[in-house]
């Protein structure tokens, strides 16, 4: 780790920061080109992909269509990151932040965006009224979860993730730093769940599935490589406890599958417009018939 760096009095963007995502990284909001959003035959309309942000969406959707909500129904559709899709004015129109997932509801008028994960989840559990308590002491205690995850987040991912796994050297301090915090984070939620089956207690919540495609999977491998041997991942009892509860939900296993572009084609579902896609669409299948 070189020691003769000296910040400049004032920084400019003049070269590509380097690292796996660099090419579509930038100092600047805003569209770079213009490019409208397909439209499906549903009323909700999501443009994601599956990091785990956007797997918190699309596990919420397909566990009310579980519950038996058709008003659920979902187009999903596959925004490519590492081609700049979120940079398109159609999808800086939905969210001026230019992250996924966003999600536009097409059942009022006029329609209605609605972006930050956290956010998505908390509309559908209103609209639905699904998987927030009502018991004003556990809904509290849900959404005081469902906070602690997005404010929690990005040291897992934008910090720990990145100097693990993304950044284009190896920086012991910054690995170090952020697995500290990592594993605090994974104490504390090891701790909690000691006594609860879920974050909010006995009943299944919107801060499980915003915590789950993060810390549950951090226990299995399933973020950032072999983070889950370097971070000792199934020491976190309680958590691989929960993790594996919630990972043998079918409606979770369809949820991650949606807008997956890599690994495994038969896992990859990279648009979804009808349960059937599940069965017919995955990319083996396509392949297969191609």
């Amino acid at each position: 780790m070189s020691n003769d760096y000296t910040p400049p009095k004032v920084w400019t963007w003049d070269k590509a920061n380097g690292g796996e995502f660099a090419s579509i990284n930038r100092p600047i909001a805003g569209p770079t080109h213009d490019r409208e959003l397909p439209v499906g035959k549903h009323p909700l309309q999501l443009y994601s992909l599956a990091t785990p942000n956007g797997q918190k969406v699309t596990i919420m959707l397909e566990e009310l269509l579980a519950k038996g909500h058709a008003g659920a129904e979902y187009d999903a559709w596959l925004i490519r990151i590492g081609d700049g899709d979120q940079f398109g004015s159609g999808f800086v129109g939905v969210n001026p932040n230019s992250k996924i997932p966003a999600l536009m509801d097409h059942s009022v008028t006029p329609p209605r965006r609605v972006f930050e994960s956290g956010s998505i989840l908390l509309y559908l559990a209103e609209k639905f009224g699904e998987f927030l308590p009502a018991d004003p002491t556990a809904r509290t205690e849900a959404l005081n979860w469902l906070f602690w995850q997005m404010g929690s987040a990005p040291f897992l991912g934008g910090g720990f993730g990145h100097f693990y796994a993304y950044a284009p050297v190896k920086i012991e301090y910054a690995i170090d730093r952020y697995a500290m915090e990592v594993k605090r984070q994974m104490d504390v939620l090891d701790r909690h769940l000691a006594g609860n089956r879920f974050m909010a207690g006995e009943d299944y919540s919107i801060a499980d599935m915003a915590i789950f495609p993060w810390y549950g999977r951090i226990t299995t491998g399933g973020v950032y490589g072999d983070a889950a041997t370097f971070l000792d991942g199934k020491s976190y009892r309680n958590v691989v406890r929960w993790n594996d509860e919630i990972a043998a939900r079918p409606a979770v296993q369809r949820g991650l599958m949606v807008n997956r572009s890599s690994g495994d084609p038969a896992g990859q579902l990279h648009e979804r417009h009808d349960a059937g896609d599940f069965e017919t669409r995955t990319q083996d299948k396509l392949e297969a018939q191609s």
